[in-house]
């Protein structure tokens, strides 16, 4: 099987009502609702990841791009923004961007490539793929190496909220380039990845050095101190893998799993650069190393599976589950399981092959349960007009397999287009992420848009 990845087909409005008119069932029994389209310079677009709520009901997120235009490299500044629902039901919700990123210029970070997560007081966290004091050099130019930033809300009402950097990477040996979500562990300790540093392997020499990192960030033990960043593992591509993704997940052991988005098989279907993997990282004894296993490498040509954007998540008896946005009986991508045998031996199974217009093609985002069980996500392209779809994997009885089912065909202008973010929950069962392109943003960021936040419900 020789994978490949589809086109997404340009939007096409004109046809708006037939398409509404002939969808599935499945796709008509939720309604979306677009809740804030951004607008670009000098508000964010491009949207970097999904949402999170706070204890009263606001979302939270990042843009890659919008804000300001004066950082240094190919990309604007970004934006952390804040979405408050309205007073009354059926009003508009109302956005307030939070922070404009300054730039390494400033030494401070710019275009976030992950969205952010919220702790018990309200801070919020996230990565910059460029900026902060490090020294890294793209086309000529010092974009620097990135960052981590925490953002804490203001301590009087209608006060600014206030950026302090964590952590400034500084590239070779160390990270460059941190993309995907953070996450905690229980001892407060922050952990994530970058796509590019690490100090082995050779990926993409022509603009970055190495092939990515996992780190761990400690904050500092006395207030007003240091957080200190140690890389846990340096990825080498060939049979180990490459360009880590991000949105890490623990076991109950503390253990770290996650994807990279090549490496891990040399040679097939993938070529040189390999189809991607998923991976575990035990810890360590005090003074050692971290110690990285191979849980799966994907070979499109062997199961299907190719190239994953995402990072994996569990259920409750331990398995794995994620998607690859390559491979799949038509190249569109796939959703697969990896479970754990009593004796410790991970299988992979491919539970759906998306098929571009009618399902989804090229899932970029992890997936999340239900408390039903069922395994809901994105495809960025797909569905009726191309434009991207939200679906719902709902178990069967055992051993008869899953069913897939379409809940939102996105149709672009005014509504959005190419969803590549997590998805999160209400209380009620709603279901909240963003698209990184269309909206109701005019030409403003070109024909595509500047992207949306929306909600699906049923």
């Amino acid at each position: 099987m020789t994978y490949k990845q589809c086109p997404r087909p340009a939007s096409r409005p004109l046809l708006l009502f037939f398409i509404l008119m002939v969808a599935s069932t499945a796709s008509a029994e939720w309604k979306e609702k677009v809740l804030y389209s951004f607008q670009g310079l000098p508000d964010g677009s491009v949207p970097a990841g999904g949402v999170v709520f706070d204890t009263h009901g606001n979302l939270y997120g990042a843009t890659t791009e919008g804000g300001a235009n004066s950082c240094p490299g190919i990309a604007q500044c970004g934006t952390v923004y804040q979405l408050t629902p309205p007073a009354t039901k059926g009003d508009a919700w109302t956005e307030t961007v939070l922070y404009i990123f300054l730039g390494k210029n400033h030494n401070d970070g710019n275009t976030p490539a992950g969205g952010v997560m919220i702790d018990a007081a309200g801070n919020l966290y996230g990565t910059t793929a460029y900026g902060g004091a490090g020294s890294c050099i793209l086309l000529g130019t010092n974009v620097g190496c990135g960052t981590v930033y925490e953002l804490s809300p203001p301590t009087q009402k209608g006060g600014a909220w206030r950026e302090t950097v964590l952590y400034n990477f500084k590239g070779d040996t160390d990270g460059q380039l941190p993309i995907g979500d953070l996450v905690f562990d229980k001892q407060g300790n922050l952990y994530g990845a970058t796509q590019y540093g690490g100090g082995y392997g050779s990926c993409n020499p022509s603009f970055y050095r190495h092939c990515g990192t996992v780190f761990k960030l400690s904050p500092p033990k006395t207030k007003g101190g240091k957080w200190t960043e140690k890389v846990l593992h340096g990825f080498k591509s060939g049979e180990d893998g490459a360009n880590p993704n991000g949105g890490l997940v623990f076991d109950s052991k503390g253990a770290i799993y996650g994807t990279t988005q090549f490496g891990g098989f040399d040679g097939g279907d993938c070529g040189p650069g390999g189809c991607g993997m998923v991976f575990r990282l035990a810890p360590a004894l005090v003074g050692e190393a971290w110690t990285e296993e191979v849980l799966d490498r994907f070979d499109p040509g062997e199961s299907g599976a190719a190239e994953p954007l995402a990072g994996v998540i569990f259920d409750g008896t331990g398995n794995l589950f994620g998607t690859t946005a390559g491979g799949g009986d038509s190249g569109s991508g796939t959703i697969f399981e990896l479970a754990l045998s009593s004796g410790g031996k991970w299988t992979e199974l491919v539970l759906h092959h998306f098929r571009d217009q009618n399902d989804g093609d090229h899932p970029e985002s992890s997936l999340v349960f239900d408390p039903m069980g069922n395994l809901d996500g994105t495809a960025t392209g797909g569905g009726a007009v191309g434009d991207g779809t939200v679906f719902r994997l709902k178990p069967k009885d055992q051993g008869n397999g899953w069913a897939f089912g379409v809940l939102y065909t996105f149709v672009g202008t005014p509504d959005g287009s190419y969803p590549a973010s997590n998805l999160i929950f209400d209380k009620a069962g709603n279901l909240y992420g963003t698209t990184q392109q269309s909206g109701n943003t005019g030409q403003n960021c070109g024909h595509d848009g500047c992207g949306t936040v929306f909600e699906v419900q049923p």
